[in-house]
């Protein structure tokens, strides 16, 4: 699929058809792996087309030399499928408040107990059921303000690629905003080394081997369902911490 395209100043009718069906197994691909932080109002298959309008977008936009084709326009599918959700990540200010409340007991737990809760003793504490405890987890990943993927995009080899230093951008970061970002990313990494084996495991698979909630829990022996409620719960944990 990668590095095929000849991109022409104009595409017949034909040719954007076959480019379409060309990366049509990344796009949805992408749309699944992106599926755990859909709102009720959309769809896979909406993510799909959010895709599609990401591709023909980065054809015209492409300029040879700069970066690889296929690295391009897999960078822009994905960035136009999370600008759709961010549109439309809008949550009430009454289950802000309950994500809030979470976050604080996460890290009152923590310091009591000296460990990592478990979702039984977070739910007892905070004086709700199990389920609403989850369901408040679900809406959680709607109202991320720091999403892995903007971090990095890429492993080659033993280098991490960072996708937004191999594209051209006209309204560049200040160095200030850089440093903050750099710096975020240590915190971050700290963080996540002391999680627990399991935890970082869902987080090895998911954004390093870039495999599917579904395809995580057959390899733990674990529910689709049940692998989603632990990424949000782990997320949710790492943005109380990094607030602190």
């Amino acid at each position: 699929m990668k590095g095929a395209l000849a991109i022409k100043p104009e595409m017949s009718e034909e040719e954007m058809e076959r480019t379409i069906e060309e990366f049509l197994p990344f796009i949805k691909y992408s749309a699944y792996r992106l599926a755990w932080r859909m709102p009720p109002q959309l769809s896979v298959d909406d993510l799909v087309s959010v895709g599609i309008m990401g591709l023909l977008d980065a054809l015209k936009r492409y300029k040879d030399g700069i970066v690889k084709l296929s690295t391009f326009v897999e960078f822009r599918i994905k960035g136009a499928m999370l600008d759709e959700l961010r549109s439309q990540e809008a949550i009430p200010k009454s289950m802000k408040r309950k994500i809030n409340l979470i976050k604080n007991m996460f890290i009152r737990l923590e310091k009591k107990l000296g460990r990592h809760p478990e979702d039984e003793e977070t739910a007892e504490a905070l004086g709700i059921t199990l389920d609403e405890y989850y369901r408040i987890l679900q809406a959680s990943n709607t109202a991320a303000a720091l999403h892995f993927e903007d971090l990095s995009e890429k492993v080659q080899g033993d280098k991490r690629l960072d996708v937004m230093e191999c594209i051209s951008d006209p309204d560049a970061k200040t160095p200030l905003a850089i440093y903050e970002e750099n710096n975020i990313k240590e915190v971050l990494e700290c963080l996540i080394d002391g999680l627990p084996a399991k935890e970082k495991l869902i987080l090895s698979l998911y954004y390093w081997e870039e495999m599917t909630m579904k395809e995580i829990g057959k390899a733990l022996n674990l529910t689709e369902g049940r692998v989603s409620q632990l990424h949000n719960k782990i997320l949710l944990r790492l943005k109380a911490k990094i607030r602190l």
